[in-house]
């Protein structure tokens, strides 16, 4: 199924994304150890597959297949510079108004984008055309994923994810969305907190789940999940706490997790990887988790 929406009418844009390589691990072994709270009843797998972020949890068994990083840089660069845009048509060029690409901006900058580059993007947004959709999809083993896009010819977009879901394993499909939550997510750096640590800075903050992942230049970060109302109070919290947050910004968050086997794994991220090659493809949301 798809959902078409003008760029001038919704807003998408998120934190977090790119790498469908990214080891996601939970938290909540802290919990299932005895350490519950109300504000934490439940712990959710986060992905934001994009060509930005996202990490897939316990994927440390396929975690050695890599693209070459100067590769991977140049997706992000591109996928950065297409929500950028999207940004831009939806709130305007100036930051001080529009909260999501201020949000991008402070993204770009803790990733070292060249600035050349980001303001072409601001500069281009209204030059060139595009339409964003967001497809829904299922995978191997019966995962679910969200596949948002922007593309001046959806009849070509729509063929080509269509090709790529096929030769992997998936199909486009109706029903995707209602696995997933929008929620608001703050990353900051790990900086050497433990697990349970990290639980309790998420018990203070008000935030509903943390999630320890890493960025694509592998360095560990932490994920709080909390609604989407909250995310600006929940980083303020994080901050007057002494943790360096990195950028906040709205996720798909995934409430009905696939388990899949290692070898769904190892086909579920070739999937992943072709439709982040996919020059059309903005961001990729999947509810993946490895059987333990």
């Amino acid at each position: 199924m798809v959902e078409a929406q003008d760029v001038e009418g919704r807003t998408m844009i998120g934190d977090m994304m790119l790498s469908a390589f990214r080891l996601t691990v939970r938290v909540s072994a802290a919990v299932q150890r005895g350490y519950r709270c109300p504000a934490l009843h439940s712990c959710r797998a986060l992905h934001s597959s994009p060509v930005l972020w996202a990490g897939h949890n316990k994927w440390s068994k396929v975690k050695d297949i890599k693209i070459p990083k100067d590769a991977a840089r140049a997706r992000m660069i591109a996928k950065y510079t297409m929500m950028i845009r999207i940004a831009v048509r939806e709130g305007g060029p100036n930051p001080e108004f529009n909260v999501a690409l201020a949000q991008l901006l402070e993204q770009c900058r803790n990733k070292n984008l060249p600035k050349a580059t980001v303001e072409g993007a601001i500069k281009g947004a209204k030059s060139k055309p595009g339409v964003q959709y967001l497809y829904e999809a299922t995978g191997p083993g019966g995962c679910t994923l969200l596949i948002e896009i922007l593309t001046d010819n959806n009849t070509r977009s729509h063929s080509e994810l269509k090709r790529i879901m096929t030769k992997h394993g998936g199909a486009l499909c109706e029903g995707a969305r209602r696995n997933f939550d929008r929620k608001g997510v703050v990353a900051a750096s790990r900086d050497g907190i433990s697990s349970e640590k990290a639980l309790e800075l998420a018990i203070e903050a008000g935030a509903e789940d943390v999630q320890e992942t890493e960025d694509e230049e592998e360095r560990p970060i932490l994920q709080f999940v909390c609604d989407m109302t909250s995310m600006k109070a929940v980083r303020s919290a994080l901050e007057s706490l002494g943790i360096h947050t990195l950028s906040a910004g709205l996720e798909f968050v995934p409430h009905t997790p696939s388990l899949l086997t290692q070898t769904q794994l190892e086909t579920a991220f070739t999937l992943l990887e072709a439709l982040n090659d996919c020059p059309d493809v903005v961001r990729v949301w999947d509810n993946i988790h490895a059987q333990n």
